[in-house]
């Protein structure tokens, strides 16, 4: 199948999908952000967008438009091309999408994470919003680069800070060769100095153009491999998300006073 993209359709088409799959929609996490002298800006959007529309191909689970501005901040403004939302508008926007979603008749929101920035908000995010909607809506949340431990061993290879790395511009390559600059690969390398530092520093104090790995290692092939990966992978999420509920009955919770959340 062709993946649902939400943008793409009517409201009479998008009212029919509410009641297939479990009321699953799949929200890709990008970011808008420096990425090196030799892959785009777009990269981690780019990234989110292949892999959901690859599942919802596979499942039929309808993709919202991605989030193309998150929170970047620790990129600093030493390079242009980044554009950051701060962490609060970021939990903001989370959680109005969510309330559409789930006042317009779906029952289920997954995030699906490609940005490391967007890690610690977007957990906060489902915290909060987990509660919000305490029977009635359920959030969850997959970054795209810890779906398999083996996913993660490759993205960790040459850098544990990693950006821009390996693993990163051999998924450009499978995905957009057209927009990496395999001529700036080979002085693109650059190695994590935060082995061993106490606090966390912005990139601009760690690395000298952006980048923290190894891109001149990458390959197109490689990044074929772990795109595929990832698609397995989620895939197996989202089939598991369509029908999963509550390990505890209904009767051991319903009812229960929440604290406030926001």
């Amino acid at each position: 199948m062709k993946p649902i993209l939400l943008e793409q359709l009517a409201w009479p088409e998008i009212a029919e999908l509410r009641g297939t799959n479990g009321g699953l929609l799949l929200l890709p996490l990008g970011a808008t952000e420096q990425h090196g002298p030799h892959l785009p800006v777009a990269m981690d959007t780019l990234l989110a967008e292949a892999v959901c529309h690859a599942v919802s191909g596979k499942t039929g689970v309808p993709v919202l438009s991605a989030l193309r501005y998150t929170v970047s901040q620790g990129h600093t403004a030493k390079w242009p091309g980044t554009f950051s939302l701060r962490h609060s508008t970021f939990l903001a926007v989370l959680r109005d999408v969510a309330e559409w979603a789930a006042a317009t008749g779906w029952q289920r929101l997954l995030l699906v994470n490609s940005h490391f920035g967007n890690d610690a908000p977007a957990r906060v995010a489902v915290d909060q919003l987990r509660l919000a909607f305490e029977g009635r809506f359920h959030i969850g949340l997959r970054h795209v680069f810890q779906l398999t431990p083996g996913i993660w061993k490759t993205y960790t290879d040459d850098a544990a800070d990693l950006h821009a790395n390996r693993a990163e511009t051999s998924l450009m390559l499978h995905l957009h060769p057209e927009q990496v600059h395999e001529d700036r690969l080979a002085d693109a390398d650059d190695p994590d100095r935060t082995t061993g530092t106490v606090f966390s520093h912005p990139v601009a104090r760690t690395s000298l153009n952006g980048v923290t790995g190894m891109p001149s290692a990458a390959t197109k092939e490689e990044g074929a491999r772990l795109f595929g990966e990832m698609v397995v992978a989620l895939e197996a999420e989202v089939r598991k998300a369509i029908v999963e509920e509550p390990p505890l009955p209904e009767e051991e919770w319903s009812g229960i006073p929440l604290p406030p959340v926001f």
